[in-house]
């Protein structure tokens, strides 16, 4: 006759025995089941965020120019609004309403530019390069990016490739539609001097234009 203790070991051996099977059915019928189903959501998901990211780097926006002079800025055009010095050779500034996207020390660089009458982009083109954004617009202004240029300096602007008068680069820029590209981040301290330098910095292999 098997003792008290006997008979309990055994109950507990085929309980053990019996959850085992249990669950290995269960994870069987779960492999089946739903496995697919876990194996495919990530895959979605992740083309769905790289999607999204492609889209959330490329802004359309509004450009115009401008220069570090009192009747275009303020009374201290020689400091930005981020507190960088005034460098027309890599500074931007951006609309307050896109502060978020374009915080200040966003390296951007300009993409396409939709042709019209309003629109001299190619005119001052080879003067953008990349831009650090580091100054802010008036309050009114929306969607748009001034690029900051020389008071010196002068580009040629005339009809059907004609150069008819020399013209300040933020006057013949005018207004354009285009997309622009957010490559970077930097350090307000970090902002290098030149446009050469930011170039390398974002892209050690480009040949700066």
């Amino acid at each position: 006759m098997m003792s008290i203790v006997g008979l309990i070991a055994l109950q507990n051996s085929m309980s053990g025995i019996t959850s085992i099977a249990l669950t290995g059915l269960f994870v069987w019928s779960g492999a089946t089941s739903t496995g697919m189903t876990d194996w495919t959501a990530p895959t979605a998901s992740l083309a769905t965020t790289a999607e999204s990211t492609v889209e959330e780097s490329t802004i359309s926006v509004r450009l115009t120019g401008y220069n570090a002079v009192p009747e275009q800025t303020d009374s201290n055009p020689d400091v930005t609004a981020s507190g960088a010095r005034s460098n027309p050779d890599v500074i931007a500034a951006r609309s307050r309403d896109l502060a978020e996207t374009l915080p200040f020390g966003t390296v951007i660089a300009l993409e396409t530019a939709e042709k019209s009458n309003s629109c001299g982009f190619e005119a001052v083109d080879h003067l953008i390069g990349y831009r650090v954004i580091a100054d802010s617009m008036h309050e009114r202004k929306r969607n748009q990016v001034d690029i900051m240029f020389d008071m010196r300096d002068t580009v040629l602007i005339g009809v059907n490739q004609k150069p008819r008068k020399a013209t300040n680069p933020a006057v013949a820029l005018g207004v354009c539609n285009v997309s622009i590209r957010v490559v970077g981040k930097l350090a307000l301290k970090e902002i290098p001097a030149t446009q050469s330098e930011l170039a390398r910095l974002m892209n050690p292999t480009l040949a700066v234009r």
